[in-house]
């Protein structure tokens, strides 16, 4: 593939929300810019999602992907976690669906598994080498916006395999 794409990644988080954009030329990948949005819990869930939405409808506006890698919600212990985590992963979700983006959902595993060639690689290997794969002076933080960018990465080598389902 020679033809040049831009790859929105996004590590969702109703606290956190990282993203993270990659410029994909062949098998060249290169970071255009990467950050956080962050909400406070001292505000109501319905303003937090809309700040989420927004402002990944802004990053998207500003950067003009065609694609986006974003995480599952895993479901660990605690449950209410997760739901948080799914509903900033929806109000996202819904940012990239009016940018028309192409979405392929990963889970953690499959991401930390593309970047760093373990599924269970922890938070530093994943930011060591999201610095390496993509040339960076220094590892990317906070590691939301780091993981965002792993999901960016992932997209370009699964996209075969993971669609968004319908």
């Amino acid at each position: 593939m020679g033809e040049a794409r831009i790859i929105l990644g996004i590590d969702p988080g109703l606290a956190n929300t990282g993203w993270g954009v990659v410029a994909q030329r062949g098998q060249r990948l290169s970071c255009m810019a990467y950050g956080c949005i962050a909400t406070s819990k001292d505000v109501p869930l319905a303003q937090r999602l809309r700040k989420i939405h927004e402002q990944t409808a802004a990053v998207i506006a500003r950067y003009a992907p065609t694609c986006v890698g974003i995480e599952t919600v895993w479901f660990g212990a605690n449950a209410q976690s997760a739901f948080a985590t799914g509903q900033a992963r929806g109000a996202a979700l819904v940012a990239c669906a009016e940018g028309n983006l192409e979405v392929g959902e990963f889970s953690p595993s499959q991401i930390k598994l593309a970047v760093a060639g373990v599924g269970g690689a922890d938070k530093a290997q994943v930011q060591y080498m999201v610095r390496h794969l993509l040339a960076l002076e220094r590892e990317p933080r906070p590691d939301h916006a780091a993981d965002a960018l792993a999901a960016a990465i992932c997209f370009t080598t699964h996209e075969g395999f993971a669609r968004a389902r319908a």
